[in-house]
């Protein structure tokens, strides 16, 4: 399976009431169906995924499901605190047809989560998986890391087939990169380091920046695919600046509130994330004048 491209980490739409809002779910989908994105990854961090019940998650799986274009990829996220709850998850996204399960690192128990704690947790949840897994590091959120060595014995498994590593770290993605078999996928989770990833070896990325500015996110990949480097290298320094102020600093409720900028439907945070503030608000209208006035202008 080919994971090669890049792919939205999509919000979760709330209504007024806050509850999950399917119809807005759909018509982000729908349009984002559009652009040059490879697919979508449902029920990662930037979806929010850890303020959701059983029951809200499973129907964005279907929501999204439903309103994916046929040449879009999915990925599901699957991950949780203990083995058996990631397996039965993984599961169900398989019956729910999705062909790849996103897996992030459990977390609660750092001071006891050593390597082997996870090359026995993610070989299991391969072996009982009836689709693909990809790893997930996301230190950031978790203060967990999954690094070279397991990552290098984890991808001898024939049913973990990449890892989406998202700690902005370039070195540690080349060192991964050179550790795996050749036919490990690696997709960086940083918009701000996509080039450089792509440079030492990342087939792709999965960015919650690509949920507010998928075409540029997507251009970049492309263009890097093409060989095109000063255009890349002009992109990838607009999306640095970009990444750095809305995901990095300002979170999900920043990626949102570009999305409503730009006639996608973000909306407020699940609490207890909050709204941005006005002055954060302009100081992102601001960056999306200076960066891309096309952008700010949609």
């Amino acid at each position: 399976m080919n994971l090669s491209g890049v792919y939205a980490a999509l919000t979760t739409p709330y209504a007024p009431d806050g509850t999950v809002s399917l119809p807005n779910l759909k018509q982000n989908i729908q349009r984002y169906n559009a652009t040059g994105l490879a697919g979508y990854a449902i029920l990662g961090s930037t979806g929010e995924s850890v303020l959701l019940s059983r029951a809200e998650a499973e129907s964005i799986l279907i929501a999204a499901k439903e309103a994916a274009g046929k040449d879009k990829q999915l990925l599901a996220g699957t991950g949780a605190e203990s083995t058996a709850e990631t397996i039965e998850r993984t599961k169900r996204a398989a019956e729910l047809g999705y062909r790849v399960a996103l897996v992030k690192t459990p977390y609660y128990y750092k001071p006891v989560y050593k390597p082997e704690v996870f090359i026995a947790h993610y070989r299991r949840v391969a072996d009982a998986s009836p689709i693909p897994v990809v790893l997930y590091s996301v230190p950031q959120f978790t203060g967990i890391s999954l690094e070279a060595p397991e990552v290098a014995a984890l991808s001898e498994h024939p049913n973990i087939i990449g890892i989406k590593e998202s700690s902005g770290d370039v070195q540690r993605v080349g060192q991964m990169v050179g550790a795996v078999r050749p036919s490990f996928q690696l997709l960086t989770g940083g918009a701000g380091v996509l080039f450089p990833s792509l440079a030492v070896g990342a087939k792709g990325a999965i960015l919650a920046l690509a949920s507010a500015l998928p075409e540029r996110c997507a251009e970049l990949y492309e263009v890097t695919a093409r060989g095109q480097f000063d255009h890349a290298r002009e992109l990838q320094a607009s999306l640095l600046r970009a990444s750095k102020l809305i995901v990095s600093e300002l979170g999900i409720p920043g990626v949102k509130f570009v999305m409503d900028q730009r006639g996608y439907y973000g909306g407020l945070p699940r609490p207890p994330l909050l709204p941005l503030a006005e002055t954060a608000k302009q100081r992102v209208l601001e960056l999306l004048g200076a960066v891309e006035p096309a952008v700010a202008r949609a």
